[in-house]
């Protein structure tokens, strides 16, 4: 049953599913969403979406999914909470061969950034060639890295110096830096309202692009149930894995199925 005029939203009763016809708008870079709405954010988001955002908020609501709250930042960090979203991506290759698979399999912990740790003094033995992409900071004492550290930079940056806090850093760097798929679950935080003060209209504060987030937004109707941010401060940012997102410019059918405690379909079938 569709739920707009785009023919983009549709409602699956059977199913206890909704159902978005949404295009690949990116494959590579940093995130903020998974799915924006279509002209707003697809510099940032690996799908985008020819509708109203308010359209998909009702169709989750007509299939007894519950809006909870977004996320709070003060006077502290709030995680968003609603009705947990599982979200499924189905679209057909070049040679004409079908796909299935969860959303988080196409968002992977960004490398894109610096990581620090602070010394009271230089480790004892090291040595850092100019042009190392470590870097040693004498004046503020601390050890930076940017970017994906290999097992042989790993093993080669481990034997400058048997300093046991510089050994730990090295070892917490290449962690914090190997690729992994994203694990927290999708929420029904439901957005909110901006009310026009001089003539009292509502306006649903999602219409900005913030449908299905991966950096915590009070505007977004999905968002991650775990503390995450654009710039990755005190936590993981997140980026597309390329290497598993079709083509831009490939429909993907996006499944949005809320759990109320039974396990998701495995295989999907016709919309009702």
């Amino acid at each position: 049953m569709p739920l707009n005029k785009q023919g983009t939203v549709l409602l699956d009763v059977d199913g206890k599913r909704l159902l978005l016809k949404s295009k690949v708008c990116l494959r590579e870079g940093v995130l903020e969403m998974f799915c924006c709405l279509k002209q707003t954010k697809e510099h940032e988001s690996i799908l985008s979406i020819d509708s109203e955002a308010y359209v998909i908020h009702t169709g989750l609501l007509a299939l007894g999914a519950k809006t909870g709250s977004p996320v709070k930042f003060q006077p502290e960090h709030t995680p968003p909470k609603g009705t947990r979203i599982r979200i499924f991506c189905q679209w057909t290759d070049k040679d004409g061969k079908k796909h299935r698979e969860p959303a988080e399999k196409w968002i992977r912990n960004s490398s894109r950034r610096f990581l620090v740790e602070q010394f009271d003094d230089k480790p004892a033995g090291l040595d850092l060639k100019e042009g190392s992409e470590l870097k040693w900071d004498e004046k503020n004492k601390e050890l930076y890295w940017y970017g994906h550290m290999s097992e042989k930079q790993r093993d080669s940056f481990l034997a400058m110096s048997k300093d046991a806090k510089y050994r730990k850093a090295i070892q917490k760097f290449f962690v914090r830096t190997q690729p992994h798929e994203l694990e927290d679950p999708w929420v029904f935080a439901g957005s909110g309202f901006f009310v026009d003060e001089a003539n009292g209209t509502k306006s649903y504060l999602a219409e900005g692009g913030d449908l299905i987030c991966v950096a915590n937004f009070a505007s977004a109707t999905l968002d991650l149930a775990a503390k995450s941010s654009a710039t990755g401060e005190g936590n993981l940012m997140w980026e597309a894995w390329g290497d598993r997102i079709p083509p831009v410019g490939t429909e993907v059918l996006l499944e949005l199925v809320p759990e109320f405690g039974e396990k998701p379909a495995e295989k999907s079938d016709k919309p009702k």
